[in-house]
């Protein structure tokens, strides 16, 4: 499958990675706003892929089927839908839009045009996350999902000398709760659904992105806790806690240990060890739709994606943050 990259940062190298592991990538094509930097990212590949300064360009090429979308935040809608309406299929990194309007007309987009568009979340595709879904019933009644991460940006200490670099600039959809935010809530509503409330609160630093938060949801007979931060650590595990014992999962971000520790002191290991790139499996899944000719992922389904971008909408709005985006769609909050 021939694949063009949007975006040449770390995150593009470590898919390409992992998309290699599969055995039936290319790398085909490569768009950089620079021809400079294009050409610097693709003479490391083999492939020798075509570099691209124009997306439209790219995007209507015959030497490309697929398109890998690692562009900040607040450009994913405008560069998907480009890409969808001349017929190619989207791998959106998350989260996949600025908000639930952008996130609504891509998935038009990809109906109208029949593609596939899916969110490039690698930990509910892992395998120690079917783990969670399969062993799920052995905790009883879940009455709490717990989720943080809390990780310190290497960017905050530029920004507290003055500099603002993209990662707190507004401008790009940027901040606490969609970078790393995302990473806790999309677990959440692949098991959980939507929540019937949610409480939300967050820090906003100076450039008027939010350095951390958290947020509070109410289900039926359960409530979920998420923490988030780019200014500050967190070592806490995720915990989904039921009436007969607890799930502790080392990272909600990338699932590697899955253990139950029950009520009458037992611990049950479930973790499957895995051998692969963390976002092989999301490539793997992306890949056999296309084949198989389905437009819509299970797990990381539309449904789930237009979700998560609701949540953050709404806790976004109760802590004040508004973004660029969210004015050109009336339609948003």
């Amino acid at each position: 499958m021939r694949f063009g990259i949007v975006g040449t940062n770390w995150i593009t190298e470590r898919f390409i990675q992992a998309a290699i592991e599969t055995d039936e990538f290319s790398l085909t094509a490569v768009y950089s706003r620079t021809e400079e930097k294009g050409k610097a990212f693709a003479e490391k590949y083999s492939s020798q892929p075509e570099v691209f300064t124009d997306l439209a360009q790219m995007a209507a090429s015959d030497q490309v089927d697929a398109v890998y979308i690692a562009s900040p935040n607040s450009l994913h809608a405008e560069q998907a839908i480009l890409c969808m309406n001349h017929g190619k299929h989207v791998l959106c990194e998350k989260p996949l839009a600025s908000n639930s309007a952008e996130v609504q007309s891509m998935i038009e987009a990809a109906r109208k045009n029949d593609v596939l568009l899916m969110e490039a979340v690698k930990s509910t595709l892992m395998p120690n996350f079917k783990i969670i879904q399969d062993h799920m019933y052995k905790i009883g009644r879940v009455r709490r999902y717990f989720a943080s991460y809390c990780q310190y940006s290497s960017r905050f200490d530029a920004f507290k000398q003055g500099k603002v670099l993209n990662a707190f600039n507004p401008a790009f959809s940027n901040g606490s709760l969609m970078d790393l935010g995302v990473y806790c809530l999309y677990p959440m509503v692949t098991l959980f659904g939507k929540p019937d409330e949610i409480r939300a609160v967050g820090v906003l630093l100076s450039s008027g992105v939010d350095g951390e938060g958290s947020i509070v949801m109410k289900y039926p007979d359960m409530d979920a806790i998420v923490m988030h931060s780019k200014i500050t650590d967190s070592y806490l595990p995720t915990e989904i806690q039921g009436e007969n014992g607890t799930m502790v999962i080392d990272k909600i971000s990338q699932p590697y240990e899955v253990k139950i520790h029950y009520r009458d002191g037992t611990i049950e290991d479930l973790t499957k060890a895995q051998t692969r790139e963390p976002m092989y499996y999301e490539i793997q899944e992306f890949m056999d739709l296309i084949k198989s000719g389905e437009r819509n992922s299970s797990i990381n389904s539309l449904e789930c994606s237009l979700t998560v971008a609701e949540v953050m909408e709404e806790a976004r709005q109760q802590f004040g943050l508004r973004y660029e985006a969210d004015l050109k769609n009336s339609s948003a909050h």
